[in-house]
Protein backbone atom coordinates (compact mmCIF):
# COMPACT_ATOMS: atom_id res chain seq x y z
CA UNK A 1 0.00 0.00 0.00
CA UNK A 2 2.92 2.28 0.72
CA UNK A 3 4.13 1.93 -2.90
CA UNK A 4 0.90 3.27 -4.37
CA UNK A 5 0.91 6.98 -5.21
CA UNK A 6 -2.26 8.95 -4.64
CA UNK A 7 -3.93 10.13 -7.83
CA UNK A 8 -3.67 13.87 -8.35
CA UNK A 9 -6.78 15.98 -8.54
CA UNK A 10 -7.40 16.94 -12.22
CA UNK A 11 -8.63 20.36 -11.11
CA UNK A 12 -5.25 21.12 -9.51
CA UNK A 13 -3.22 19.88 -12.50
CA UNK A 14 -1.91 22.16 -15.22
CA UNK A 15 -3.11 21.84 -18.80
CA UNK A 16 0.11 20.06 -19.88
CA UNK A 17 0.00 17.64 -16.92
CA UNK A 18 -3.66 16.84 -17.57
CA UNK A 19 -2.92 16.23 -21.26
CA UNK A 20 -0.05 13.90 -20.32
CA UNK A 21 -2.29 11.85 -18.00
CA UNK A 22 -4.99 11.55 -20.64
CA UNK A 23 -2.38 10.54 -23.23
CA UNK A 24 -1.08 7.77 -20.95
CA UNK A 25 -4.64 6.50 -20.37
CA UNK A 26 -5.17 6.39 -24.12
CA UNK A 27 -2.03 4.28 -24.60
CA UNK A 28 -3.14 1.87 -21.88
CA UNK A 29 -6.61 1.57 -23.41
CA UNK A 30 -5.33 0.72 -26.90
CA UNK A 31 -2.41 -1.50 -25.87
CA UNK A 32 -2.50 -4.83 -27.71
CA UNK A 33 -4.89 -3.60 -30.43
CA UNK A 34 -2.27 -3.41 -33.20
CA UNK A 35 -4.25 -5.69 -35.56
CA UNK A 36 -7.40 -3.62 -35.08
CA UNK A 37 -5.50 -0.41 -35.73
CA UNK A 38 -4.03 -1.85 -38.94
CA UNK A 39 -7.52 -2.75 -40.11
CA UNK A 40 -8.73 0.78 -39.39
CA UNK A 41 -5.84 2.25 -41.40
CA UNK A 42 -6.72 0.02 -44.37
CA UNK A 43 -10.36 1.14 -44.15
CA UNK A 44 -9.23 4.78 -44.13
CA UNK A 45 -6.98 4.33 -47.19
CA UNK A 46 -9.64 2.40 -49.13
CA UNK A 47 -12.29 5.01 -48.33
CA UNK A 48 -10.01 7.86 -49.43
CA UNK A 49 -9.24 6.12 -52.75
CA UNK A 50 -12.90 5.31 -53.49
CA UNK A 51 -14.03 8.80 -52.48
CA UNK A 52 -11.40 10.40 -54.71
CA UNK A 53 -12.51 8.33 -57.71
CA UNK A 54 -16.19 9.14 -57.11
CA UNK A 55 -15.51 12.88 -56.71
CA UNK A 56 -13.35 13.06 -59.84
CA UNK A 57 -15.98 11.25 -61.92
CA UNK A 58 -18.73 13.45 -60.51
CA UNK A 59 -16.78 16.61 -61.31
CA UNK A 60 -16.06 15.47 -64.88
CA UNK A 61 -19.62 14.36 -65.66
CA UNK A 62 -21.69 16.90 -63.68
CA UNK A 63 -19.40 19.83 -62.93
CA UNK A 64 -22.17 22.32 -62.11
CA UNK A 65 -23.87 20.15 -59.47
CA UNK A 66 -20.47 19.19 -58.02
CA UNK A 67 -19.50 22.85 -57.60
CA UNK A 68 -22.84 23.77 -56.03
CA UNK A 69 -22.76 20.90 -53.52
CA UNK A 70 -19.12 21.62 -52.70
CA UNK A 71 -19.88 25.30 -52.13
CA UNK A 72 -22.83 24.43 -49.88
CA UNK A 73 -20.63 22.14 -47.80
CA UNK A 74 -17.90 24.77 -47.64
CA UNK A 75 -20.49 27.13 -46.24
CA UNK A 76 -22.23 24.75 -43.79
CA UNK A 77 -19.54 22.36 -42.47
CA UNK A 78 -17.39 25.04 -40.74
CA UNK A 79 -20.58 26.52 -39.28
CA UNK A 80 -21.38 23.18 -37.62
CA UNK A 81 -17.94 22.92 -36.00
CA UNK A 82 -18.06 26.61 -35.03
CA UNK A 83 -21.29 26.20 -33.07
CA UNK A 84 -20.17 22.88 -31.59
CA UNK A 85 -16.80 24.21 -30.40
CA UNK A 86 -18.04 27.74 -29.47
CA UNK A 87 -15.81 29.61 -31.94
CA UNK A 88 -17.79 32.84 -31.70
CA UNK A 89 -15.11 34.96 -33.36
CA UNK A 90 -15.26 32.90 -36.52
CA UNK A 91 -19.06 32.85 -36.34
CA UNK A 92 -19.19 36.66 -36.29
CA UNK A 93 -16.92 37.01 -39.35
CA UNK A 94 -18.83 34.19 -41.10
CA UNK A 95 -22.10 35.99 -40.42
CA UNK A 96 -20.89 39.33 -41.79
CA UNK A 97 -19.41 37.69 -44.88
CA UNK A 98 -22.62 35.73 -45.49
CA UNK A 99 -24.90 38.76 -45.16
CA UNK A 100 -22.88 41.00 -47.49
CA UNK A 101 -22.22 38.23 -50.01
CA UNK A 102 -25.91 37.31 -50.05
CA UNK A 103 -26.77 40.89 -50.93
CA UNK A 104 -24.11 40.95 -53.67
CA UNK A 105 -25.44 37.69 -55.15
CA UNK A 106 -28.97 39.07 -54.99
CA UNK A 107 -27.88 42.14 -56.99
CA UNK A 108 -25.93 40.01 -59.50
CA UNK A 109 -28.88 37.73 -60.25
CA UNK A 110 -31.46 40.47 -60.84
CA UNK A 111 -32.90 41.04 -64.31
CA UNK A 112 -32.52 43.56 -65.80
CA UNK A 113 -29.00 43.99 -64.45
CA UNK A 114 -28.06 47.42 -63.16
CA UNK A 115 -25.08 49.04 -64.89
CA UNK A 116 -23.29 49.52 -61.57
CA UNK A 117 -23.77 45.97 -60.33
CA UNK A 118 -20.83 44.23 -62.12
CA UNK A 119 -18.30 46.73 -60.80
CA UNK A 120 -19.76 46.47 -57.30
CA UNK A 121 -19.65 42.65 -57.45
CA UNK A 122 -16.09 42.44 -58.67
CA UNK A 123 -14.84 45.12 -56.28
CA UNK A 124 -16.35 43.23 -53.34
CA UNK A 125 -14.91 39.84 -54.30
CA UNK A 126 -11.58 41.39 -55.29
CA UNK A 127 -11.46 43.00 -51.83
CA UNK A 128 -12.22 39.62 -50.20
CA UNK A 129 -9.57 37.99 -52.35
CA UNK A 130 -6.87 40.52 -51.45
CA UNK A 131 -7.77 40.49 -47.74
CA UNK A 132 -7.72 36.70 -47.64
CA UNK A 133 -4.38 36.71 -49.45
CA UNK A 134 -2.86 39.19 -46.97
CA UNK A 135 -4.27 37.41 -43.90
CA UNK A 136 -3.11 34.02 -45.21
CA UNK A 137 0.41 35.30 -45.84
CA UNK A 138 0.58 36.88 -42.37
CA UNK A 139 -0.60 33.61 -40.84
CA UNK A 140 2.06 31.65 -42.70
CA UNK A 141 4.75 34.13 -41.60
CA UNK A 142 3.56 33.85 -37.99
CA UNK A 143 3.89 30.05 -38.17
CA UNK A 144 7.41 30.32 -39.62
CA UNK A 145 8.18 33.00 -37.02
CA UNK A 146 7.31 30.51 -34.27
CA UNK A 147 9.01 27.48 -35.83
CA UNK A 148 12.33 29.35 -36.05
CA UNK A 149 12.00 30.53 -32.44
CA UNK A 150 11.79 34.28 -33.10
CA UNK A 151 8.88 34.51 -30.66
CA UNK A 152 11.39 34.21 -27.80
CA UNK A 153 12.90 37.59 -28.63
CA UNK A 154 9.49 39.23 -28.17
CA UNK A 155 8.62 37.16 -25.07
CA UNK A 156 5.65 35.56 -26.79
CA UNK A 157 4.67 32.02 -25.89
CA UNK A 158 5.09 29.50 -28.70
CA UNK A 159 1.53 28.25 -28.20
CA UNK A 160 0.08 31.76 -28.54
CA UNK A 161 2.03 32.76 -31.65
CA UNK A 162 1.36 29.38 -33.31
CA UNK A 163 -2.36 29.65 -32.55
CA UNK A 164 -2.49 33.13 -34.09
CA UNK A 165 -0.65 31.92 -37.18
CA UNK A 166 -2.88 28.88 -37.70
CA UNK A 167 -6.08 30.90 -37.17
CA UNK A 168 -5.01 33.62 -39.60
CA UNK A 169 -3.95 31.05 -42.19
CA UNK A 170 -7.29 29.27 -41.89
CA UNK A 171 -9.24 32.53 -42.15
CA UNK A 172 -7.33 33.58 -45.25
CA UNK A 173 -7.67 30.26 -47.06
CA UNK A 174 -11.31 29.69 -46.12
CA UNK A 175 -12.64 33.09 -47.14
CA UNK A 176 -10.43 33.04 -50.22
CA UNK A 177 -12.06 29.81 -51.38
CA UNK A 178 -15.57 31.03 -50.57
CA UNK A 179 -15.02 34.34 -52.34
CA UNK A 180 -13.75 32.69 -55.52
CA UNK A 181 -16.64 30.23 -55.68
CA UNK A 182 -19.33 32.86 -55.10
CA UNK A 183 -17.61 35.16 -57.60
CA UNK A 184 -17.74 32.42 -60.23
CA UNK A 185 -21.50 32.02 -59.70
CA UNK A 186 -22.01 35.77 -60.05
CA UNK A 187 -19.81 35.85 -63.17
CA UNK A 188 -21.97 33.21 -64.87
CA UNK A 189 -25.19 35.08 -64.10
CA UNK A 190 -23.90 38.50 -65.10
CA UNK A 191 -22.26 37.28 -68.31
CA UNK A 192 -25.53 35.76 -69.48
CA UNK A 193 -27.53 38.82 -68.39
CA UNK A 194 -25.31 41.47 -70.01
CA UNK A 195 -25.54 39.59 -73.28
CA UNK A 196 -22.10 40.14 -74.83
CA UNK A 197 -21.04 36.54 -74.28
CA UNK A 198 -23.02 33.32 -74.62
CA UNK A 199 -22.29 29.62 -74.30
CA UNK A 200 -21.86 29.21 -78.06
CA UNK A 201 -18.88 31.55 -78.05
CA UNK A 202 -20.39 34.09 -80.50
CA UNK A 203 -21.16 37.62 -79.26
CA UNK A 204 -24.87 38.37 -79.19
CA UNK A 205 -24.42 42.17 -79.08
CA UNK A 206 -22.09 44.61 -80.78
CA UNK A 207 -19.35 46.08 -78.57
CA UNK A 208 -18.04 49.61 -79.10
CA UNK A 209 -14.32 50.28 -78.79
CA UNK A 210 -14.74 52.31 -75.58
CA UNK A 211 -17.16 49.96 -73.78
CA UNK A 212 -16.10 47.42 -71.12
CA UNK A 213 -17.61 44.03 -71.99
CA UNK A 214 -17.79 43.02 -68.32
CA UNK A 215 -19.86 45.87 -66.93
CA UNK A 216 -21.12 47.52 -70.11
CA UNK A 217 -19.87 50.98 -69.01
CA UNK A 218 -17.52 53.35 -70.84
CA UNK A 219 -13.74 53.39 -70.30
CA UNK A 220 -12.59 56.96 -69.71
CA UNK A 221 -8.84 56.18 -69.61
CA UNK A 222 -6.86 55.13 -72.67
CA UNK A 223 -4.81 51.95 -72.62
CA UNK A 224 -1.47 53.82 -72.68
CA UNK A 225 -2.53 56.29 -69.95
CA UNK A 226 -2.27 55.89 -66.19
CA UNK A 227 -5.57 56.32 -64.41
CA UNK A 228 -6.08 57.96 -61.03
CA UNK A 229 -8.39 55.28 -59.64
CA UNK A 230 -7.99 52.41 -62.10
CA UNK A 231 -6.33 51.74 -65.45
CA UNK A 232 -7.73 50.35 -68.67
CA UNK A 233 -6.55 46.91 -69.78
CA UNK A 234 -6.38 45.61 -73.33
CA UNK A 235 -6.28 41.88 -74.01
CA UNK A 236 -4.50 40.18 -76.90
CA UNK A 237 -7.82 40.23 -78.81
CA UNK A 238 -7.70 44.09 -78.61
CA UNK A 239 -10.82 44.38 -76.44
CA UNK A 240 -10.52 46.84 -73.56
CA UNK A 241 -11.82 46.60 -69.99
CA UNK A 242 -11.76 48.40 -66.68
CA UNK A 243 -8.99 47.19 -64.40
CA UNK A 244 -11.30 46.05 -61.60
CA UNK A 245 -13.64 44.36 -64.05
CA UNK A 246 -11.08 42.27 -65.94
CA UNK A 247 -9.15 41.38 -62.79
CA UNK A 248 -12.33 40.25 -61.12
CA UNK A 249 -13.38 38.33 -64.23
CA UNK A 250 -10.06 36.50 -64.73
CA UNK A 251 -8.52 36.14 -61.28
CA UNK A 252 -11.48 36.13 -58.91
CA UNK A 253 -14.21 34.78 -61.15
CA UNK A 254 -11.84 32.19 -62.70
CA UNK A 255 -12.93 33.12 -66.25
CA UNK A 256 -9.73 32.99 -68.29
CA UNK A 257 -11.40 33.94 -71.57
CA UNK A 258 -12.38 37.29 -73.06
CA UNK A 259 -15.92 38.19 -71.92
CA UNK A 260 -16.75 39.33 -75.47
CA UNK A 261 -15.10 37.02 -78.01
CA UNK A 262 -14.26 34.02 -75.76
CA UNK A 263 -10.56 34.14 -76.72
CA UNK A 264 -8.06 32.70 -74.25
CA UNK A 265 -6.66 35.34 -71.89
CA UNK A 266 -2.90 35.52 -71.35
CA UNK A 267 -2.68 36.33 -67.64
CA UNK A 268 1.09 36.98 -67.88
CA UNK A 269 0.51 39.96 -70.16
CA UNK A 270 -2.11 41.34 -67.80
CA UNK A 271 0.24 41.23 -64.80
CA UNK A 272 3.26 43.45 -65.31
CA UNK A 273 4.66 43.16 -61.77
CA UNK A 274 6.18 39.81 -60.69
CA UNK A 275 4.47 39.95 -57.27
CA UNK A 276 1.07 39.99 -58.96
CA UNK A 277 1.64 36.53 -60.41
CA UNK A 278 1.55 35.05 -56.93
CA UNK A 279 -2.19 35.78 -56.95
CA UNK A 280 -2.63 33.15 -59.66
CA UNK A 281 -0.68 30.58 -57.65
CA UNK A 282 -2.69 31.51 -54.58
CA UNK A 283 -5.89 30.98 -56.54
CA UNK A 284 -4.73 27.51 -57.59
CA UNK A 285 -3.97 26.71 -53.94
CA UNK A 286 -7.50 27.77 -52.98
CA UNK A 287 -8.97 25.50 -55.64
CA UNK A 288 -7.03 22.56 -54.17
CA UNK A 289 -7.98 23.48 -50.61
CA UNK A 290 -11.68 23.29 -51.49
CA UNK A 291 -11.48 19.48 -51.49
CA UNK A 292 -9.78 19.43 -48.09
CA UNK A 293 -12.31 21.67 -46.34
CA UNK A 294 -15.51 20.53 -48.04
CA UNK A 295 -15.10 16.79 -48.50
CA UNK A 296 -12.50 15.65 -45.97
CA UNK A 297 -14.84 15.94 -42.92
CA UNK A 298 -17.49 13.95 -44.83
CA UNK A 299 -14.98 11.24 -45.73
CA UNK A 300 -13.71 11.04 -42.14
CA UNK A 301 -17.33 10.77 -40.95
CA UNK A 302 -17.91 7.86 -43.35
CA UNK A 303 -14.76 6.15 -42.03
CA UNK A 304 -15.97 6.55 -38.45
CA UNK A 305 -19.34 5.09 -39.43
CA UNK A 306 -17.70 2.04 -41.01
CA UNK A 307 -15.49 1.51 -37.97
CA UNK A 308 -18.46 1.84 -35.64
CA UNK A 309 -20.54 -0.68 -37.65
CA UNK A 310 -17.64 -3.17 -37.52
CA UNK A 311 -17.11 -2.67 -33.81
CA UNK A 312 -13.67 -1.06 -34.21
CA UNK A 313 -12.46 1.62 -31.80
Amino acid sequence: MAGLQPQEDPLKMSYRENWKVQHEKLHVKHRGHEAMHAEMVLILIATLVVAQIVLVQWKQRHCRSYNLVTLLQMWVVPLYFTIKLYWWRFLSTWGMFSVITSYVIFRATRKPLSGRTPRMVYKWFLLIYKLSYAVGVLGYLAIMFTMFGFNVFFRIKAEDSMDVGVIMLFYGLYYGVMGRDFAEICSDYMASTIGYYNMGGMPSRNLSHDICAVCGQKTFVDVDEEGIIEDTYQLSCNHVFHEFCIRGWCIVGKKQTCPYCNEKVDLKRMMNNPWERTHVLYGQLLDWLRYLVAWQPIIIGVVHGINFSLGLE
